[in-house]
């Protein structure tokens, strides 16, 4: 089972390494087109069929690639004020997405195979698989570090992960057919790394969709938010709050406060340092935009609808 790492947590480890991942490119772009000859000329749908796996595959580094190179540009201007820092969400976004739908056509070809067993000539398979094996192990090993605190780098492991799993499925496969001549186990193995697939997959979709859905991050106590602030000897109440992320490190929040007095612009620079500290040591918000009142007439729900 590979990492299940809740966002929010892992704000201050190094940089992505692109160039590890353009590596696993490379390999994969190997693993791809060797399966597809031995495939074709061993007539083994198993193979052409973990081929195209891993071609899908292929594209989804690429993907994640040119993400990872957007998130880095420092290229905010006045059209594009956040630059490309949700350029890796939605890669992740779409990662997850294409294994889902790998995971689905999996299931589909397992059913026909348990309907219509299909010959898998033994030596040719085993020994590509044994190639994917080795080369999507040395895939993996590259980007796991990178993977604990980048939902984007994660989503690529995953599917380099899937990959070695389904060629671990292909070689085991094949040396039951080769000398016990068990044709459902392929399809059995199939279902199951189908299965594993959509499980997953779907955490990264639904953690992705709520980052660009600007939901509130899941390990932010919201409640704990408006308690700490208030807190503070000067501030009345906190309310309009919204609080979400730009991307898996990055934590906004806005908000109006209002305060007990009129205080000095330079008063409010102090309390407003007092609590970007706060929020940041307490909750890991690193962005926040404060708007302060005093008697204003305007909803203090803490939660406005807009």
């Amino acid at each position: 089972m590979p990492y299940n790492y809740i966002m929010g947590h892992h704000h201050h480890h190094g940089e992505v390494k692109g160039k590890n991942l353009g590596i696993t490119i490379l390999l994969n772009v190997g693993i791809t087109v060797s399966q597809l000859i031995g495939g074709i000329i061993s007539g083994s749908t198993a193979l052409i069929s973990d081929a195209l796996h891993n071609f899908s595959d292929v594209i989804t580094l690429i993907i994640s690639y040119v993400a990872n190179l957007l998130a880095h540009r420092k290229a905010q201007t006045l059209d594009k004020t956040f630059g490309y820092k949700r350029a890796e969400i939605v890669a992740a976004l779409i990662n997850a997405t294409t294994l889902i739908v790998l995971a689905v056509f999996l299931i589909y070809e397992a059913i026909l195979r348990f309907i219509h067993p299909k010959e898998i000539h033994g030596n040719t398979v085993i020994w590509l698989a044994l190639l994917s094996i080795a080369l999507n192990g040395v895939s993996v090993l590259l980007v796991k570090n990178d993977a604990k605190h980048n939902i984007n780098m994660r989503s690529a492991y995953i599917h380099l992960f899937s990959d070695m799993l389904t060629s671990v499925a292909v070689l085991v496969g094949g040396l039951l057919i080769k000398y016990k001549a068990w044709y459902w186990v392929d399809p059995t193995l199939t279902l199951l790394i189908a299965g594993y697939l959509l499980y997953i997959s779907w955490d990264i979709l639904l953690e992705s969709l709520r980052i660009i859905m600007q939901f509130a991050p899941k390990d932010i106590d919201i409640a704990q938010v408006e308690k700490s602030v208030t807190q503070l000897p000067s501030v009345k109440n906190i309310h309009h709050v919204h609080i979400w992320q730009l991307n898996d490190k990055n934590y906004h929040l806005e908000a109006h406060i209002e305060f007990y007095k009129d205080i000095k612009l330079s008063e409010f620079d102090t309390i407003c340092e007092q609590i970007e500290q706060l929020l940041s040591d307490k909750f890991n918000i690193n962005h926040t935009n404060i708007q302060p009142e005093w008697k204003r007439d305007d909803p203090k729900e803490y939660i406005i609808p807009d």
